[in-house]
């Protein structure tokens, strides 16, 4: 019997909604996309203005899609249920593509959608079945299309002017620009001084003090002047005197000044609470809260979304869709939240529901709800078990938003007292208090608060106990343990009532500059300025780090140096396209493709009209930052001469003006004897005075002479003749470089090496692994060569620059000057100063020396990171074991060395005639086969130096 065929995305998602559905349907994963724009083509139709995409089969994929197919013509009816927005519609109308040709009833392939996967939400989005919605999948064609254009002719250009490997984006350059922009007012920023003063007051009748603000005389507010704003508007700095001049004679008036309360102002304060979330909320909560990063969020909520097992209920999705704009609610959802809300106390409970109404509700993803649990009655603590710790902590945190949300407002009593200073003029002072009267909606945060504050009283308690018992002290009543020390009410204080000044404490300060973006801040200014979606913004901020646009350094956004540049080129070269209006304009205008409101071509057409001609302008007229070189102020510190900046790999460098690529010209010995004067000439008319004249043999230097003129030059060619093999004339040329660190982030700022926090597949969800491929190592999902494979990867881009040098004082065997501690793509090493005329590399040389030519051992790893033991002449000498040597002979054959074996049975000594003691190697394919007769005496000796390391407790032997 044929059963119908169910297409979600991912692996984790099909086992969940599988049990819902029963045996009549099989469900299977496309793991994602099946289909895309080709990688070696732009892929786009442009001559007629068609913009057609061309779609391809995603490179990977061809197995998955022809599992489906086989399964699609079996089945009496097939379901598209990939996530229920514009990248799970394109989904699902790729898998339509490529289905209905196979299907035996093409009208029995439908689309289904569900919020939540939940038993209830599942069934019911298989009763409302429906076709594929075409505006959604132009919304995101378009999307793909726009960024292909940008991507595919902008990035060469940057290839060709800067560096290949950059790229463009429409969106990520426009959050790069944001970050750059930020980095500019911190860098131009001017602080301004300014003064504060408190005054410590006591009221009468044995009454607590209190501290007060001054803020005026004479009713007039004090402020500082601080700039203008944006559009010109002059700016103040309130509460604030500007000099040391004012505040002494501020200060001067009040010490002998009658202090008094001018009035007493109580009133109520209600906190309302706040909306559900949606992703953006989320993603900054999460990061603020919980210090997530965006992609942590997502890819933990992801897991969450599509289910986990809770004990005997099995596999549950716990929250709704997670990419969403929206605030609303479904009536069912309140419904349930006002019930359980009930249960805390009718005080909880407001008259009617809460209603949010977001800006954005009207926009693409109001389709779908705010984020919220699947069942308030799956509590954050009655589940907690199954849950991981980050489960459980973003779970509970959307949790409690959600029944918040549908809570009464929380209410303080708020005072504001008004205090007289009387001298010759009247100074005005103020203090505020504010006292939670009723916690409301902050019921929760309320508890967690007391918990943490009687948790630290309990163990300040035991460690006073633990300190007096340790002295022989009798244990004291101590007062409560815990209190809240910031929630301090003001005493009560009358009009009029007279006040004793007990200090005045006058204090400096200065402006700061606005702070770096880090990614809450990051995602809540797109958000602001309409730039990209919620859902778009994990890629966002993943892209610009991986191509080293910018470093994240304490928890914040640092551009790099070829993040400045390229950031400086596009949008000098293309001021429309990455205005940030214009990237916003963009993202309603495909909300109106997606109402069905605009053609997806008009769209397109109107952004190529403006494209194509920044386009050719940039073509001719950008600046070619890779063949730079700017004069500097900057002096060679081996010849004096000036420096000039230049281009490199690694950003700008400074270089010796005196730096010439032009070889050096040999000098045989034959046409010299024959006629000196041409050999002269010719050497005067390629290089420039001074030269340098040296005899060499084999690289070692045994002759070398300066010459000013022709007549210096051949006296020093004909005292090299004969102290060397090899006679060579090299005009002047200064190598010194050094790199232009102020240009770059500090890399040796604390929190620079921060230990990179986990990443989960966009795929599947599961935590991603680090591998190693042929280019180096990379993150990928662990599913990587599963059949079907999940391959999900993410590249490890090289660091943007080094960290600067260390001097160390040990010197270099070879040409005396200080050794380096230097940082490079493999970790770090030690190295001559001189480089590059010398070439000097500290290695971790063995006692043993190579048994094939008598060199050092030195102690080496593959591009995979895995040590072996090598001669340090290679090439010219190939030995090499992946087993350490060690210096002693064999007592059985006289082998001049051992190798250490360390196995599950201890470490051993072993002979290297001992073949079968040895680890046996792989033959690698091309070897020969082995001689019959070895040529070394086979041996048996082997020597246990140490027993095998213990293992972890229940880890399998």
């Amino acid at each position: 019997m044929a059963k119908s065929l169910v297409i979600v995305e991912s692996p984790a998602k099909a086992k969940t909604i599988n049990k819902y559905l029963g045996s009549d349907y099989v469900v299977e994963a496309s793991l994602g996309h099946i289909m895309d724009l080709p990688k070696n083509d732009i892929g786009v139709e442009l001559k007629r203005r068609t913009f057609e995409p061309t779609l391809i089969v995603s490179p990977g994929k061809e197995k998955v899609v022809d599992r489906l197919k086989k399964l699609a013509a079996k089945a009496d009816a097939v379901y598209l249920a990939p996530d229920p927005d514009r990248e799970g519609e394109a989904i699902a109308a790729h898998l339509s593509m490529q289905l209905m040709p196979v299907m035996k009833d093409k009208k029995m392939l439908r689309r289904v959608t569900f919020n939540e996967i939940t038993q209830k939400a599942v069934r019911a989005a298989f009763e409302q079945a429906r076709d594929v919605d075409e505006n959604l999948v132009d919304a995101q064609q378009t999307r793909r299309v726009l960024d292909r254009l940008v991507g595919y002719q902008i990035s060469p250009l940057l290839w060709d002017k800067v560096r290949r490997g950059l790229s463009a984006g429409r969106v990520q350059t426009v959050a790069l620009r944001l970050i750059v922009e930020r980095e500019q007012e911190i860098n131009e920023f001017k602080p301004v001084e300014y003064w504060t003063i408190d005054a410590d007051l006591l009221p009468g009748g044995g009454k607590q003090g209190f501290t007060a603000r001054f803020v005026g005389v004479n009713g007039v507010p004090s402020r500082v002047a601080n700039g203008v704003d944006a559009d010109g508007k002059e700016q103040f700095l309130a509460n604030a005197l500007p000099d040391h001049d004012a505040v002494d004679e501020v200060v001067g008036e009040l010490k002998n000044a009658k202090w008094s309360v001018r009035s007493v102002e109580k009133k109520e304060r209600r906190n309302n609470p706040k909306a559900p979330f949606t992703t953006s909320k989320l993603q900054q909560e999460a990061a603020g809260r919980l210090g997530f990063n965006v992609r942590r969020t997502m890819g933990v909520a992801q897991r969450l979304y599509e289910g986990v097992e809770i004990g005997s209920e099995g596999t549950i999705g716990l929250i709704t869709y997670m990419r969403t704009d929206s605030t609303r609610v479904s009536p069912d959802a309140i419904a349930e939240a006002r019930e359980f809300i009930g249960k805390l106390g009718n005080q909880y409970l407001p008259a009617k529901p809460n209603e949010y109404v977001g800006k954005k509700q009207v926009q693409a993803q109001d389709a779908h709800e705010a984020i919220r649990p699947t069942s308030v009655e799956f509590t954050p603590d009655s589940i907690r078990r199954y849950l991981s710790d980050e489960q459980y902590r973003l779970y509970k945190l959307i949790w409690q938003r959600f029944v918040s949300s549908q809570m009464t407002p929380a209410v303080f009593d708020q005072t504001t007292v008004e205090i007289e200073a009387k001298a010759k003029l009247s100074y005005d002072f103020r203090v505020s208090g504010s006292v939670l009267k009723f916690d409301g909606h902050l019921k929760f945060e309320e508890e967690e608060k007391r918990a943490r504050l009687a948790a630290k009283g309990k163990a300040a308690k035991e460690e006073k106990q633990t300190l007096r018992a340790g002295q022989g002290e009798s244990e004291k009543s101590e007062g409560a343990e815990g209190e809240d020390e910031t929630e301090r009410r003001l005493p009560e204080l009358t009009t009029g009532e007279a006040l004793k000044l007990e200090k005045l404490d006058p204090q400096q300060k200065f402006t700061q500059p606005p702070p770096r973006y880090n990614e809450a801040s990051l995602v809540k200014t797109l958000e602001e300025k309409g730039i990209g979606r919620p859902s778009t913004y994990a890629s966002i901020i993943n892209t610009i780090q991986d191509r080293d646009y910018v470093k994240k350094i304490t928890g914040r956004f640092v551009p790099t140096e070829i993040g400045i540049v390229v950031t400086k080129l596009l949008v000098k070269n293309f001021p429309y396209i990455f205005d940030t209006q214009y990237t916003a304009t963009l993202e309603g205008e495909l909300d109106a493709v997606e109402d069905g409101q605009e053609r997806w071509t008009d769209l397109l057409n109107g952004f190529y009209d403006h494209f194509e001609k920044e386009l050719k302008v940039a073509e001719k007229s950008m600046e070619d930052i890779k063949r730079m070189e700017e004069p500097t102020t900057e002096i060679c510190e081996q010849c004096g001469s000036p420096l000039i900046l230049k281009w490199g790999k690694f950003g700008s460098f400074f270089s010796c003006s005196n730096f010439t690529k032009t070889k050096p010209m040999n000098v045989a010995a034959g046409p010299w004897k024959k006629d000196s004067k041409a050999v002269v000439k010719k050497i005067t008319s390629a290089f420039t005075f001074p030269m340098t004249v040296k005899a060499m043999t084999e690289d070692v230097t045994d002759f070398s002479r300066e010459a000013a003129d022709a007549k210096e030059l051949a006296a020093a060619i004909n005292e090299a003749q004969g102290k060397g093999k090899k006679i060579t004339v090299e005009t002047f040329s200064c190598d010194f470089t050094k790199e232009n660190y102020a240009a770059k982030p500090d890399l040796s700022a604390p929190g620079a090496d921060e230990v990179a926090e986990e990443e989960f597949c966009d795929n599947c969800g599961r935590v991603m692994v680090l591998r190693n491929g042929p280019w180096g190592p990379f993150m990928a999902c662990p599913g990587y060569n599963e059949d079907p494979p999940c391959k999900t990867i993410r590249k490890l881009s090289q660091k943007v620059q080094q960290k600067p040098p260390v001097q160390l004082e040990e010197s270099c065997p070879k040409c005396a000057k200080p050794l380096l501690l230097r940082h490079g793509q493999y970790g770090e090493f030690i190295s001559c100063s001189g480089y590059p005329k010398c070439k000097y590399i500290k290695q971790e040389l063995l006692e043993v020396k190579c048994p094939k030519d008598g060199g050092d051992i030195a102690v080496r790893k593959t591009k995979r990171g895995d040590v072996f033991y090598g001669c340090v002449n290679y090439p010219k000498c190939d030995f090499a074991s992946n087993q350490k040597l060690i210096s002693e002979t064999c007592p059985k054959c006289d082998s001049a060395y051992l190798l250490e074996v360390a196995n599950d049975k201890g470490t051993f000594w072993v002979c290297p005639n001992n073949h079968e003691a040895l680890p046996k190697r792989r033959k690698k394919k091309g070897d020969k086969e082995e001689e019959a007769a070895p040529s070394a005496p086979p041996c048996s000796y082997e020597k246990l130096v140490a027993d095998p390391v213990a293992k972890p407790e229940g880890e399998a032997a």
